[in-house]
């Protein structure tokens, strides 16, 4: 089984009393491998801490359960000795990745009102590093 490149799923203040949600929603169905969402959620991770210490709750909603094969082919000389192709392929397990369904939230982000720029740039670092297309749906809590 390969290890999962995502280790924290949870960061930052949970304590504060926040009046903004912020969810990274999926428009269509994707899989992302967890190397993509590590690198997504370092980005949000980074972008907040620097410019808004302990100011923010962030969560990954998603786990990479999916187990992702590949079938290598060997290329060069006399590779066609050596190999049957793609008969019988099952592959090697190489990856994890998380299935999303379209309209599933892959990252929630809490966060007070006056620091909402911040959280749309950090969004945005993150969006540049899954595939696929995303939308950020906003709750506003009353307190």
């Amino acid at each position: 089984m390969p290890h999962n490149s995502v280790q924290i799923f949870i960061m930052g203040n949970a304590k504060n009393a926040y009046d903004t949600r912020l969810d990274l929603v999926a428009n269509e169905g994707v899989q992302i491998r967890d190397n993509s969402l590590e690198s997504a959620r370092q980005a949000i991770n980074k972008y907040l801490e620097k410019h808004a210490p302990g100011a923010y709750f962030l969560r990954v909603r998603v786990f990479p359960h999916n187990v992702i094969r590949e079938n290598k082919m060997i290329l060069g000389a006399g590779a066609d000795r050596l190999q049957k192709g793609m008969r019988k392929a099952y592959g090697r397990p190489t990856d994890r990745g998380a299935r999303v369904p379209a309209q599933q939230a892959i990252f929630t982000l809490l966060i007070d009102s006056k620091n909402r720029k911040l959280a749309d740039e950090a969004y945005r670092r993150a969006k540049l590093k899954l595939p696929g297309r995303f939308s950020v749906d906003i709750t506003k809590n009353n307190i």
